[in-house]
């Protein structure tokens, strides 16, 4: 099983070091140790550790400035202090400069344990009540008709299983929020919840983020860095757009999914980890796997219970709630006074067609809050807001004749691209922000469409 807590053990005393060790080793803990507080700094820099146990009396640095120290280089983690010359004083000081609690040499192995237990339960539930604060805030789903009201019907039925869940829909849709829910309403919700974009990261580096790495494995790996999998150990693993996952990791994650154990980059023996898959991408994972871009072993791995998000176009019922849940969560952030919509305004941001999805619908409303005049969101201000030139207004014999969908949709997103890029002067960053995308996904986006950006820059610096 994985250790409980990695915990930084500091004191000049060989035979202090070694019995400690071994001390929480029994305890299931696995401790670095470490004889000098320069060392300690380094290590604290450059490893996560959940516990730092420190003495006060050494050579040199002592463990008060060490202390220090490590809150000035913004370490968070949680600092014990122990001292065989205690005095109230030197408590006190401890205390103010920002250590948990201090213990007096010789310690009891009952004392030393129920000291670390409980500083980690202490860590456990503030992290529980930031997460539960982030929730509360950012992460609700927000709905009113029948196409989400099925969605959800999905979700809390598959919350309570142990079952794989595909999640898919285009960009902006909310797959990541779903996933959040799914973990809150299902037996993990107290473990934790941890997400990566598998689209985000560089092929070469994604193996170290999902499954971690050792000391020295590669250049560059000053020290022990542990992967997303076992982060998420006793709770739930989201990978998002997973259909861009390189060929050769998918093999490793197959194997993870197989087996229920991971192998960090450079270890000599695999890690069990307890976690429950969660994956989603916007592409069709079955046309990948038939273009041999997806394996076909992988898919049915992950393809158990496929959950289709429907986009905002098919669910203008919500529209209403959601401006109104976005508008007080911009109010809340930003300490403003709430803006009434009206009725015309609404009607227009539900004709809307935003290919952006919800996404774009959050930040459509953060700038109707900005452009709001004589204390209210009327419908000029959301014609102002909105992109001038509103996808569906302008489509060609091409994205409207005949063909197969996946041609015509193609089309269609080409044209909306170049209309919004051509909008905004060929601000990749403007353009982006106007679709609801990010500026990374954009320059994938129009890759993949065939939409030379620098082409389009040389266009327009000449009109200009």
């Amino acid at each position: 099983m994985p250790p409980k807590a990695h915990l930084l053990i500091v004191d000049d005393e060989a035979n202090t070091l070694a019995s400690l060790s071994r001390v929480f080793r029994l305890a299931r803990h696995e401790a670095t140790v470490c004889d000098n507080a320069a060392k300690a700094l380094e290590l604290a820099k450059s490893q996560h550790f959940d516990l730092i146990l420190s003495d006060v009396v050494m050579p040199g640095k002592d463990g008060l400035a060490l202390l220090e120290e490590l809150k000035m280089q913004g370490v968070l983690a949680p600092v014990v202090m122990m001292s065989g010359q205690a005095h109230i004083e030197m408590a006190v000081r401890a205390t103010r400069l920002g250590a948990l609690d201090f213990l007096e040499k010789p310690i009891s192995t009952e004392k030393l344990l129920l000291t670390v237990e409980n500083v980690l339960k202490l860590q456990r539930l503030e992290s529980e009540n930031r997460q539960l604060r982030q929730r509360l805030g950012k992460h609700r789903i927000v709905w009113q008709g029948e196409a989400m009201r099925r969605v959800m019907a999905q979700v809390e039925r598959v919350a309570a299983s142990e079952t794989r869940v595909c999640i898919l829909g285009e960009t902006g849709t909310g797959k990541e929020l779903v996933a959040r829910t799914i973990h809150d309403r299902s037996a993990r919700a107290a473990g934790p919840f941890i997400t990566l974009n598998c689209a985000a990261v560089p092929a070469e580096l994604i193996e170290s983020e999902l499954f971690g790495h050792e000391k020295g494995s590669f250049t560059g790996a000053a020290g022990r860095h542990i992967g997303k999998f076992e982060q998420a150990d006793g709770g739930t693993i989201f990978l998002d757009e997973i259909g861009d996952m390189p060929l050769a990791m998918q093999a490793k994650l197959l194997r993870v999914l197989e087996e229920g154990e991971i192998e960090r980059i450079g270890g000599d023996k695999p890690v069990a980890v307890d976690v429950r898959v969660l994956v989603a991408t916007h592409r069709d994972l079955e046309a990948r796997v038939r273009d041999e871009k997806f394996r076909q072993d992988l898919f049915h791995r992950i393809y158990v219970f496929p959950l289709v998000l429907p986009p905002l176009r098919d669910r203008s019922e919500d529209i209403l709630a959601l401006v109104e849940h976005f508008a007080a969560q911009v109010c809340a952030q930003n300490g403003w006074k709430a803006v009434p919509f009206s009725a015309e305004a609404m009607e227009a941001l539900q004709a809307h067609p935003w290919p952006g999805n919800v996404r774009e619908l959050r930040n459509i409303v953060e700038r109707l809050m900005l452009l709001a005049t004589d204390g209210q969101v009327d419908l000029a201000t959301v014609q102002l807001a909105l992109p001038k030139t509103l996808p569906g207004a302008h489509l060609t014999a091409t994205a409207l004749g005949a063909g197969p969908l996946a041609d015509r949709v193609q089309s269609f997103e080409r044209e909306v691209i170049q209309a919004e890029l051509k909008r905004s002067h060929q601000n990749v960053t403007l353009a982006a922000k106007a679709l609801g995308l990010e500026r990374s996904h954009l320059y994938k986006k129009a890759e993949q469409l065939g939409i030379d950006l620098r082409a389009m820059r040389r266009e327009q610096d000449r009109q200009d």
